[in-house]
């Protein structure tokens, strides 16, 4: 780390500050509501937060390893190798250096995790469009109806974290952290293949401009500095040089590669743990009812509810819901996000809708597309700052009461 790097980082967190502690309130006020709402039913909102659904089986993993499984009358077979490791081998890391239970090892990783996860966020709006929307950008993701989520011992904000951080790289062509951080990303959940294939095609993309011999067009330039360049407007120093061309080209390849190899890599153990090659991960996954079929389950799932009332004004709800999705999917192309974050942001946001699992946990599984809320930050980021500040308290309010009612609940997020 050079001289000039050193006293960047610590203007570059200053910067993220505020983004950093409206966030904690957001999540603070979240964890209020929901302890008060939990304690007048006689439950624990910690329990709710770290020893319920998705929570037991990671702890499960990261005190007993792998082999668990329930078998279900129906015959459905719940194996925790559906579960991707990063997580529990952190939990299970906190918990030997620390007087910490595995639980609570779980709820310190999602506490942390989500705090880089809002940082990253903010790097990579403020970067695009500046610090204002960064600021809204983190709040938005805050305020999200499930942001809850964000504060459980779930692996969502670990995943959302490093798939920041790996796109903020690409932005700024760190290519070799860019494909580490995806790497990771890919040992955290399935949906890991969202980001490598965000590193990939910002790098193929790049490969082919420079063999066409093409400039990047004046968007690119914004958001991809000249090789040598500092991110957030830094000038560079006097003696920092650019790498040469080939060396970064190699350093973009080497990032390509090493990309896929946390997905890959977990995936082709699962298959050789079961015996049932390389696509054994999809028979564990089968085994909890879940699949890949281009939305058709959803879809039958909707229809369903409109034979009875009022559930109809369910199905109503949820295709308002998944057109708001598609149609923040459809801005994003238009203001002409980056390559990478719209293949992200639509790699995630197909696995979400188009796969056959649990319906109830759509809304959680679409919490990393954090893209999606550049074109509502850059919107709430051009009202006056008491509306934006009224906008997003009132939200955060209900956001808030959502959570706690539905961590009380019976289903899973």
């Amino acid at each position: 780390m050079t001289d000039l790097e050193t006293r960047v980082a610590p203007r570059r967190l200053a910067g993220a500050a505020p983004a950093l502690l409206g966030y904690a309130a957001v999540r603070a006020l979240g964890l209020v509501v929901l302890a008060v709402w939990s304690a007048a039913r006689d439950k624990s909102a910690f329990t709710l937060l770290t020893a319920r659904w998705d929570s037991l089986w990671y702890t499960r993993v990261a005190e007993l390893g792998y082999g668990y499984e329930v078998r279900l009358p129906n015959g459905d077979v719940h194996s925790n190798l559906a579960f991707f490791p990063l997580l529990p081998w952190l939990e299970r890391l906190l918990h030997a250096v620390t007087p910490l239970s595995y639980a609570g090892a779980g709820f310190v990783v999602g506490l942390f995790a989500s705090l880089a996860a809002a940082w990253g966020i903010f790097a990579v709006a403020a970067r695009l469009y500046g610090r204002r929307v960064g600021l809204c950008a983190v709040l938005l993701w805050a305020v999200l109806p499930v942001g809850i989520v964000q504060s459980m011992a779930y692996s969502e904000s670990l995943f959302t974290a490093l798939a920041a951080w790996s796109l903020y790289a690409v932005l700024t062509g760190r290519w070799l952290t860019a494909g580490t951080l995806a790497l990771l990303a890919g040992l955290t959940r399935p949906v890991g293949i969202a980001v490598v294939a965000a590193v990939w095609a910002a790098a193929i993309a790049a490969f082919l401009r420079e063999r066409a011999g093409t400039a990047p067009s004046a968007h690119h330039r914004s958001t991809a500095p000249e090789p040598g360049a500092l991110p957030d407007g830094h000038a560079p120093s006097p003696t920092h040089h650019p790498p040469p061309e080939g060396a970064r080209a190699w350093r973009r390849a080497l990032g390509m590669l090493l990309a896929p190899l946390g997905t890959a890599g977990y995936v082709l153990w699962v298959g050789h743990r079961t015996g049932a090659g390389p696509l054994g991960y999809l028979d564990v996954q089968a085994g909890w009812r879940n699949g890949f079929d281009g939305g058709y389950a959803f879809a039958r799932f909707i229809a369903e509810k409109f034979t009875s009332f009022p559930s109809a004004l369910a199905a109503v709800g949820l295709i308002i819901g998944v057109a708001l999705v598609i149609w923040l999917y459809v801005v994003c192309v238009r203001q002409r996000q980056p390559l990478p974050l719209l293949v992200y942001a639509g790699v995630v946001t197909a696995l979400a809708l188009c796969a056959s699992s649990y319906f109830g946990s759509k809304p959680r599984l679409l919490l990393p597309a954090f893209p999606l809320l550049l074109p509502l930050a850059l919107a709430l980021a051009r009202l006056r700052t008491t509306a934006s500040a009224l906008v997003v308290g009132g939200v955060a309010a209900a956001s808030a009461v959502y959570g706690a009612f539905w961590l009380n609940g019976s289903g899973p997020p």
